[in-house]
């Protein structure tokens, strides 16, 4: 485990995200940054966009871009899905929005080159991470300069990387021992793995948003102390508030 200060943690500026949320699946909608989502993994397909610039067999994934494509897919062969073919009478692949890159054509033609190791959804290379399945909001209030910031996390994110997506707002918050209740919390776990419960549930049963008890509900929120690693005399303490 690296130091950062006198806080043991991971070397940030060479730390892999596990998990990305669906909101930020689909902030990369263009073909000139191109994700999408299937089977609870997160890919990159800008490069194969690169590669089929103008062909017309990247319309479809295009117009797909930043969405979650899982519908394409048995989830049971990870495959495209396929169905009969109603003229030929020959298993095919189910293309409702037309054929698309590695899709072969219907019957033989002499322009379609199938000399590509694995069709792009085969593989891994493109992949970057994993969808969140469940998301979390929570909202950080830095009391010692009165900032907050809401941020929706992975439900099954460790703290580190959710200290990750809060760096943008804190540069030095990696240099903070992050409690909860009073106790120090471990990095490596999960809010809910470190008695953090997630009460959407009960929300949602009472008709109630969570994003709205962000507000509403400052007396229900939890306190996460910050306290500051260092031998200065002045030890400021910042709270990050979680629902």
């Amino acid at each position: 485990m690296l130091r950062r200060g006198l806080v043991a943690g991971p070397n940030f500026e060479s730390f892999q995200r596990r998990y990305f949320t669906p909101e930020e699946v689909a902030e990369h909608n263009r073909s000139e940054d191109l994700w999408v989502s299937y089977l609870g993994c997160v890919y990159n397909l800008t490069p194969l966009a690169e590669e089929f610039k103008g062909d017309l067999l990247l319309k479809p994934i295009v117009e797909v871009a930043g969405q979650d494509i899982s519908h394409w897919f048995d989830p049971k062969t990870k495959d495209i899905r396929k169905h009969i073919d109603p003229l030929t009478g020959c298993l095919k692949y189910r293309t409702p929005r037309g054929r698309f890159v590695h899709i072969p054509p219907q019957l033989p033609r002499s322009d379609w080159a199938n000399d590509y190791v694995k069709p792009w959804w085969k593989r891994t290379d493109y992949q970057v991470g994993q969808l969140s399945p469940k998301t979390r909001n929570i909202r950080i209030i830095n009391t010692l300069t009165s900032q907050e910031h809401t941020l929706e996390v992975g439900a099954l994110e460790s703290m580190w990387e959710i200290l990750h997506r809060y760096l943008p707002y804190n540069a030095h918050a990696a240099s903070y021992t992050w409690k909860y209740d009073g106790k120090i919390l471990m990095m490596d776990l999960t809010l809910e793995e470190n008695g953090i419960v997630d009460e959407d549930n009960e929300f949602d049963l009472l008709n109630m948003d969570d994003l709205s008890l962000l507000n509403r509900c400052c007396s229900y929120l939890w306190e996460l102390l910050l306290s500051e690693n260092s031998t200065s005399k002045h030890q400021p303490s910042d709270y990050i508030i979680l629902v």
